[in-house]
Parts: C-alpha cells; structure tokens; sequence
C-alpha cells in the first residue's frame, strides 16, 4: 500500500479495512506492506509504472507487479476489486 502523511483515504482504509485484512484469505494471500509515496521503493519490486495516488495497493509476484488499485472510495470498492 502507497500512501502519504494526510491522505484521508489511506486513513478511512485504515479504520475501515485494516483491523480486518489480515484476516481474511486476501489478507492471508497478500499480506500488506506499507511504503511512502515518497519514500524509495524497495529495492526487489519492480513497478510497471509509476504510483500516483494514495492509497494504491499493488499486488507484487516474485518481485513484479501484477496488478494495482488506486484510491480507495469506500470498503465496498476495495473488496469488489
């Protein structure tokens, strides 16, 4: 997960999402790792493109991500996606 100091959506998926993820199969399957925005990227992750928006959640395989999802407009939204 990307996200940045005073990001009201990575708060609201703080509160509404994060208690519970790491509960659930997604959770179990792709565990979450936060990072900065601005920060550097881990060194063994390559990005198909850059990130933009906070939050966005990138689902990384062997190092190469697959798939993201930027924003975050609600729990309903994240868990369809």
């Amino acid at each position: 997960m990307a996200e940045e100091t005073g990001c009201m959506w990575c708060a609201m998926w703080d509160r509404q999402i994060a208690p519970i993820y790491p509960k659930t199969p997604e959770g179990r399957a792709a565990p979450l790792k936060k990072i900065n925005i601005h920060g550097e990227l881990p060194d063994d992750v390559v990005l198909t493109g850059r990130i933009t928006y906070t939050p966005t959640f990138i689902l990384v395989d062997e190092g190469r991500e697959v798939s993201r999802i930027e924003g975050y407009p609600g729990e309903d939204f994240f868990w369809g996606l």
